[in-house]
């Protein structure tokens, strides 16, 4: 199985830090943020990784490189300067990522997420039929309305109007390539509305996560981020 770690943001609300750094690179506890999903992906066995970047990405490749420090390799999918947003980049990479299903991991947030379980949850995709896999989370302050409903039966829906809780989506699923057939690569795209519409559609499951997850999305969060990773 493969991963896929999204790493082409501007990370404009953690600047100035990000004005000469990308944000994946930035210290947390002993590794760059980045360094902790590298570690935790080959833990669990997932060794083919693709990183996509934009902003300062050459900073990423130089410091990464092959991956051979981390045990993994990796291959890169460069987007230019402003990036593709997160479909869009997905798409790109799908030559890279291949044709079963696949991993993809934010590369700004921090968790402790089983990645082991991905395996056992992309075995269930099928194309046409089930489409994607979600970790979802509680609800931190800065998102307290949630991103999408968990409903009992483990499927995932775009609102709570036909049941379950409204929780906050990870950054962290499994999707089959299907799910991007009709993104055009090259093409910056959203993958919001592609998860909705396979939602509504009955072809999105998920499951709720209570352990550690934090955005790390601005200064004050790369200090909690650094202060966790010191138990680590």
């Amino acid at each position: 199985m493969k991963a896929m770690i999204l790493a082409a943001g501007r990370g404009e609300r953690m600047r100035p830090l990000t004005d000469r750094h990308p944000k994946p690179l930035l210290p947390v506890g002993r590794e760059p943020l980045i360094g902790w999903h590298l570690r935790r992906l080959k833990e669990a066995g997932i060794t083919e990784i693709v990183i996509n970047h934009a902003w300062l990405g050459r900073q990423i490749e130089e410091t990464l490189q092959d991956g051979a420090a981390y045990g993994v390799s990796i291959a890169y999918s460069a987007e230019g300067e402003k990036g593709l947003e997160t479909a869009g980049g997905i798409a790109t990479a799908l030559p890279l990522l291949g044709d079963e299903p696949f991993l993809v991991v934010n590369g700004d947030v921090l968790t402790d997420i089983n990645f082991t379980t991905a395996k056992q949850r992309a075995a269930s995709l099928r194309p046409q039929q089930h489409l994607a896999h979600l970790w979802l989370v509680g609800n931190p302050e800065h998102n307290p309305s949630g991103d999408f409903a968990l409903a009992d039966s483990g499927m995932v829906r775009s609102t709570s109007e036909s049941g379950g809780r409204m929780l906050t989506f990870s950054g962290i699923g499994v999707y089959d390539p299907a799910l991007f057939a009709d993104t055009p690569p090259h093409q910056a795209a959203k993958l919001a509305p592609l998860l909705r519409a396979a939602m509504d559609a009955g072809q999105v499951s998920g499951e709720a996560h209570s352990g550690l997850w934090l955005d790390v999305g601005t200064p004050e969060r790369l200090a909690e981020a650094d202060r966790l990773a010191q138990a680590w």
